[in-house]
């Protein structure tokens, strides 16, 4: 399992998600001073309900490393969420005058790539899966003649 490329990706994914949970979103600029304000209590609990869904299917990804194509599937769904999260936060950034943003804001990103990373290696292992039963049910044809 941990030899596998795509679990190393998870596993970059998976440490970004808790480091999206426990950072901070953005701070203002008040009469106060700098607040900081973390991913939880952004404009709506949506983008929180969002980040469960996502490290759910991350580690779900991880633990279903024998179904390939499960595997695969669970890592372009948690990329596609973590895609939409950027876009939200690329809205939140360009309509909203006073927040300014911390360097946390391009994890879902990264997040993104390394998730279709992990489904291309997926598809690669199933492919290299499927391309030596061709050779075994080959042999085995021959032995049988």
């Amino acid at each position: 399992m941990w030899q596998r490329i795509q679990t190393l990706y998870l596993l970059i994914s998976a440490g970004l998600v808790a480091a999206l949970c426990f950072g901070t979103a953005y701070r203002l600029a008040g009469p106060d001073g700098m607040a900081s304000v973390s991913y939880w209590q952004l404009q709506s609990p949506y983008f929180g309900i969002l980040l469960g869904i996502l490290s759910f299917l991350i580690l779900l990804a991880l633990v279903v490393y024998k179904g390939r194509i499960l595997q695969m599937r669970l890592a372009v769904l948690s990329g596609v969420i973590a895609l939409g999260m950027q876009a939200w936060l690329a809205w939140m950034y360009f309509t909203w005058e006073g927040p300014v943003f911390s360097w946390t804001v391009i994890f879902p990103l990264v997040i993104c790539i390394c998730n279709f990373l992990a489904a291309r290696g997926c598809l690669q292992d199933q492919l290299v899966v499927e391309s030596a039963y061709r050779v075994r049910e080959r042999r085995k044809k021959r032995n049988k003649k």
